[in-house]
């Protein structure tokens, strides 16, 4: 594999003078990745880009932009700052939907248009704020005490949805009225709001969907009645919280979950069938383009299998278009895309062993697979009718790359459209007829540009130059690109591997592996790593060498590859991540004595799984937010890959950490985040008492008020400077 190359920006001229990279300014402002723009969304009727962008002064206080394509443009259309006043109180509900949608930051940290491109909708403060294209400022239309959450602009632009105390509202955008659909949430009762396992597992952030004309709305009743109370401990700096959270610990009882179908002028109510079997997972919901039937994806509680289900509004009819299934488990996917102008729809399946696109008829019938290979889908990002092509990310030149490609509505001529080996993250104009790129390699921070659908570029929207103004360009002398490569395991798997190391290889280095291990993941990428890759550079600059390794479980190699962890997790994975430190072993400058682990949540606990079952090979480890027992963790993600508890005792057993903790022989270091409502703080407090009764030494950092991400900039920098020391002690860098 080749490696990346610094854009010419390594060439600067001497004048510029070089700095030492530190972990303060890793999270001082401006941001080291420079100032590109993030969430950005080519308006429906391609005129505009719109994006968000953080401020000068703090990169974490977001602002609304637009980029005009006609006159060339760029402007502020809303700081945020100006329409709030104060700071900005989130509701516990909306603390927890961000940190699972994984948005940080303050301001207007979301939006979204109206389909006809007239019309831009934005929360903040709990409440939202409505701009129409050509008339000056924003119209704020709900203004409550409540927080409202899930917001959202209706197809026609008519009206604006949302949640407010566990129920559905509506409201008419020019007459301002307001209607409930449903007055039956509190409580245990939530009505059109995706459930925990819904958010934080299957990626769906919503319990309700609109029909395309407006005339109807399909919404989720939640009833939570069933799942267990815990009741956990949240630890503030000043407060001690006592939460009792319904919280699905696997094998224990889900919410009962029913469907129903509104008709928004006659306000009847249809409630869909979902069968006898009242223990399953809703996992995806989308209406048809003709509005009149409703599909929605049924999972079986085990995983095992899939239902593509349509339900006809006018008949009350439902049939099933198509069935997946799997002696492991059937992966999720967005890439449910149905054709407007004919009979047919786009549905992704692993069923070859790879993740593929096939065309159906709306009547559940194959017309033919599109694409096929040891490679794989990433996802669906737009599809030109007319013209009958595909527009999809993928892997098909690496693995470790994501590219721009396009195949026909026969499943001919598969092409490449994205340029530059590297990371593009692309967003299409409704019509598939321009799209942004926003690309990236290991080495270069995003880049942001406007191409048309053959890939060719219009122009940039940030060219984020590294030019003498540039944060970044004071640390590139000493920037230390890393080597990318593969390795074979001792039963023949090929694993990609990332490896920094010291300018100086005359003498033996300590090393780091950082690693996260666990499926729907990718440590090893030609893309850009944001602060904690900034924190590798650091460790490098300190003497130390920085390997990574994607073992068997994790993403974007097919499903065979990540099958093997099937109620085995914790197996596998060690052994490669083994494989790993045999490789680091066998280079002459690295010294085999010294060698530590890292890893947060997933990573957490692959730290702790090496340090206890292969402390030969691992001198020192830091666990961030581990899970030690997967009994404490979520039904869906759980279950998907250890079975259930109930039957598969055993397999809990052999993949907690709790059996192997005898083996820990070096330096450990566990943190976690005292409010952490996923990986709860349980994990790490019963195993800080299970290494204290075998009176095993370790050390701790707990965060006081800290969620699963531990943010915040100043939190941030006490903890890299917390794992940096640790290491520094244990391995000792010399420079």
């Amino acid at each position: 594999m080749k490696k990346a190359l610094m854009i010419g920006a390594i060439m600067l001229s001497s004048a510029v003078s070089a700095n030492t990279l530190t972990i303060e300014r890793i999270f001082e402002s401006p941001s080291l990745d420079g100032n590109a723009p993030r969430d950005l969304k080519v308006s429906p009727d391609g005129q505009r880009v719109t994006f968000l962008k953080g401020k000068e002064s703090d990169y974490d206080q977001l602002d609304l932009w637009e980029y005009h394509i006609k006159s060339g443009k760029t402007q502020m259309l809303f700081d945020s700052q100006s329409l709030q006043s104060g700071d900005e109180e989130l509701s516990d509900e909306e603390k927890a939907r961000r940190e699972r949608m994984r948005l940080s930051g303050s301001g207007i940290v979301s939006y979204q248009w109206s389909q006809d491109g007239k019309a831009l909708l934005f929360p903040l403060g709990g409440d939202v704020y409505y701009h129409r294209l050509g008339e000056e400022g924003a119209k704020q239309l709900l203004n409550t005490e409540a927080f409202e959450t899930d917001i959202k602009i209706s197809p026609k632009g008519t009206y604006i949805s949302f949640i407010r105390d566990q129920n559905l509202f509506i409201k008419n955008v020019r007459t301002g009225e307001e209607r409930a659909i449903t007055t039956e949430g509190g409580d245990t009762i939530k009505m059109g709001m995706a459930e925990f396992v819904a958010q934080e597992e299957m990626g769906r952030m919503t319990g309700y969907w609109w029909a395309p004309d407006e005339s109807h709305i399909a919404f989720t009743k939640v009833d939570e009645a069933p799942v267990d109370v815990i009741t956990r401990s949240e630890i503030y700096a000043d407060e001690i919280k006592t939460i009792e959270q319904r919280y699905p610990k696997a094998g224990t009882d889900n919410v009962n979950i029913k469907l129903a179908v509104e008709n928004i002028k006659t306000k009847k109510r249809q409630w869909i069938d979902l069968g006898e079997d009242e223990d399953i997972y809703l996992a995806r919901g989308k209406w048809m383009p003709d509005s009149k039937t409703f599909t929605y994806q049924w999972q079986a509680r085990d995983q095992q299998t899939l239902e593509l289900r349509a339900y006809d509004v006018s008949t009350g009819k439902q049939n099933v278009l198509l069935t997946e299934s799997s002696d492991t488990w059937v992966n999720l996917h967005e890439d449910l895309t149905f054709l407007k102008n004919s009979d047919q729809f786009i549905w992704a399946s692993e069923r070859d062993g790879f993740k593929h696109l096939y065309l159906y008829t709306k009547s559940g019938e194959l017309v033919k697979q599109l694409t096929q290979g040891n490679w794989v889908v990433d996802k669906v990002r737009a599809v030109n009718e007319n013209d009958g092509l595909i527009y999809f990310t993928g892997r098909k030149d690496t693995p470790l790359e994501r590219h721009l490609y396009s195949v026909d509505l026969q499943g001919n001529d598969v092409k490449r459209i994205s340029r530059r080996d590297g990371y593009h993250e692309i967003n299409f104009a409704t019509d598939a007829s321009i799209y942004v790129d926003e690309f990236s390699t290991a080495n270069r921070p995003p880049q942001v540009s406007l191409h048309n659908a053959s890939g060719e570029q219009i122009t940039w929207l940030e060219e984020n130059k590294l030019d003498q103004n540039h944060p970044l360009t004071p640390y590139l002398d000493s920037w230390n690109e890393p080597e990318f490569g593969t390795l074979t395991t001792d039963d023949d798997a090929t694993l990609y591997y990332r490896l920094y190391k010291p300018a100086d290889t005359s003498k033996k280095r300590p090393a780091i592996v950082y690693l996260y291990g666990g499926p729907h993941a990718q440590v090893v990428t030609n893309k850009w790593g944001g602060n904690r890759g900034l924190l590798m550079q650091y460790w490098v600059d300190q003497g130390y060498v920085v390997f990574s390794v994607d073992n068997r479980g994790s993403n974007y190699r097919g499903k065979a590859f990540e099958d093997p962890i099937y109620k085995k997790m914790g197996t596998v994975e060690v052994d490669d991540q083994v494989a790993g430190v045999k490789f680091l072993r066998s280079l002459d400058y690295v010294d085999p004595e010294r060698i530590g682990v890292h890893g947060h949540s997933y990573g957490g606990y692959m730290t702790l799984m090496t340090m206890f079952k292969a402390g030969e090979y691992f001198k020192a480890g830091v666990s961030g937010a581990p899970v030690t027992d997967w009994r404490l963790y979520d039904t869906h993600y759980t279950e998907r890959y250890m079975g259930n508890p109930a039957t598969d005792e055993q397999a809990y057993t052999d993949s907690s950490v709790f059996p192997y903790a005898e083996g820990l022989s070096g330096p450990l270091l566990i943190y976690h985040g005292m409010a952490d409502d996923n990986v709860l703080f349980t994990h790490s407090t019963r195993l800080y008492k299970h290494l204290q009764d075998m009176a095993k030494p370790f050390e701790t950092m707990d965060y006081p008020g800290k969620k699963h991400s531990i943010r915040g900039k100043q939190t941030g920098t006490h903890l890299y400077k917390t794992i940096t020391n640790f290491f520094n002690r244990n391995l000792h860098p010399e420079k």
